[in-house]
């Protein structure tokens, strides 16, 4: 699903016409943004949660030519899976799924 696709249900589900739905998601979407960029946690109950986590320094190879170089420390954005959102998405778990969800058991070795 795309964007457009994303304005499309939105306004069929809310009842909205798709410009006022495509403006709710774009303020959305920039609240959340500018949040991580404050470094601030975004926590939507049940969804999940964005947060800024620090990447360290390390040192990397090039593939092309297998030379060693230094990849600087970064900032990186994480989401961390809701309960709602990671149950929906394993439904139909199968017995030994390995998902950590519930109704699907892991094997015992």
């Amino acid at each position: 699903m795309n964007k457009s696709e994303l304005v499309s249900k939105v306004a069929e589900s809310a009842d909205l016409t798709k410009v006022a739905a495509e403006k709710a998601l774009k303020s959305v979407l920039d609240a959340i943004s500018q949040a991580l960029a404050n470094d601030e946690t975004v926590t939507l109950i049940g969804f999940g949660s964005f947060s800024v986590t620090t990447r360290a320094a390390r040192t990397g190879r090039n593939p092309q030519t297998g030379k060693e170089i230094q990849i600087a420390e970064k900032k990186v954005v994480k989401f961390n899976v809701g309960k709602n959102l990671k149950e929906s998405v394993c439904a139909k778990p199968k017995a030994g799924c390995g998902c950590g969800c519930k109704t699907g058991k892991a094997k015992k070795k």
